[in-house]
């Protein structure tokens, strides 16, 4: 469901819906299938991959599960490893040592309070420690196939950027996310969105001479890729 906001902290979507229509089947064919880049293996290593994600890229993190996974792959396992087994694994990812004990916290809570199957409700996942919305939403879609956003620093970009669904927090894109796009394209529109702000529309500097969405794209002025010949007498493209 959308969050409830006022219309001071609800900016307006710069795109009709029939327009967002087209951003997504851009994105689309792009990239026809997109899927997470973390590595798992089922729903709980899921959750225990997007927990360990925070402030850390999915290279770092798949590099420390892939041995952690090999070992530990349900909550059993996970527990019976204990907090410092788990660590000894990610000592590698920022915030380690807490990502640990969240790590041994949720598992013991996934066996004594679901049974030890993750639960499919974002209303139980964020009571496991160390799961906020983000996380809950990312297991939702990914692991259970239901049409959920989880807004990272990259959904968070390419939405302000493109004009797609502004907002101040990432409830409030989320909400704009949820009003503007189609419901086709809902399942897929996490996953575009993230790798299109991870591998085209970059913080520093967008690559818009690369990018699917250009013509669409409410971001001014747009960059010109730096190995191609300028124009004679045109100026350098300004960065924001």
């Amino acid at each position: 469901m959308p969050h409830a906001m006022t219309k001071a902290t609800h900016p307006k979507s710069k795109f009709t819906r029939a327009k967002a229509a087209g951003l997504f089947a851009a994105l689309a064919a792009d990239r026809p299938d997109p899927r997470t880049e973390l590595d798992f293996v089922n729903p709980f290593t899921l959750v225990v991959a997007v927990a360990l994600s925070a402030q850390a890229t999915d290279v770092g993190v798949n590099k420390a599960t892939k041995k952690l996974f090999a070992v530990a792959y349900t909550p059993e396992k996970m527990l019976a490893l204990g907090e410092e087994g788990v660590a000894a694994h990610i000592r590698t990812i920022g915030l380690w040592r807490n990502k640990a004990k969240n790590v041994i916290a949720l598992s013991r809570k996934i066996l004594e309070d679901f049974g030890g199957e993750v639960p499919r409700t974002r209303g139980e996942l964020v009571t496991l420690p160390g799961v906020g919305r983000k996380t809950a939403n990312v297991v939702l879609n990914e692991a259970f196939d239901k049409p959920t956003i989880a807004v990272d620093t990259h959904i968070f970009r390419v939405s302000n950027r493109t004009g797609l669904a502004p907002g101040k927090t990432p409830d409030h894109v989320e909400a704009g996310l949820e009003r503007i796009t189609p419901i086709e394209f809902k399942k897929g529109a996490h996953h575009w969105l993230i790798l299109h702000g991870r591998y085209v529309c970059k913080a520093r500097t967008p690559e818009c001479w690369q990018c699917a969405i250009a013509d669409l794209c409410a971001y001014r002025p747009k960059t010109r890729d730096p190995a191609a010949p300028a124009s004679p007498g045109s100026a350098p493209p300004k960065r924001r």
